[in-house]
Formats: C-alpha cells, structure tokens, sequence
C-alpha cells in the first residue's frame, strides 16, 4: 500500500492529494490532510520567529 501523501497548493490555495500541479507550484509533501492545511500559518509564525530574533 502506497503512502498518502498530502500537498498545498499555491496557485490554488488548496490542499490536494497525490499527483497533482508541479512541485514548484506546492508545498509538500505531509503525511496528513490536516498537516498541508495549516503550512502557510505554520511558515509566517517562523517567519515572525526569525524576524524577532534578528531585530535583538
């Protein structure tokens, strides 16, 4: 049995699975629907991190 594997898509702003747009265009690949969902709030809290930490 084939893993599962989970992609956001940027050009859409969807979450899809398996094969779809070029990875270029996507972030992924996670292991749970859930886990693609939430990359993007994930990405600009590290972004908000690193930013924090280089202004000190």
């Amino acid at each position: 049995m084939a893993l599962e594997e989970w992609w956001f898509n940027l050009r859409t702003q969807q979450v899809e699975l398996g094969q779809g747009d070029p990875n270029a265009e996507r972030l992924g690949p996670y292991s749970t629907r859930e886990e693609a969902q939430g990359v993007l709030d994930r990405m600009h809290k590290r972004n908000e991190a690193f930013d924090a930490a280089d202004d000190d």
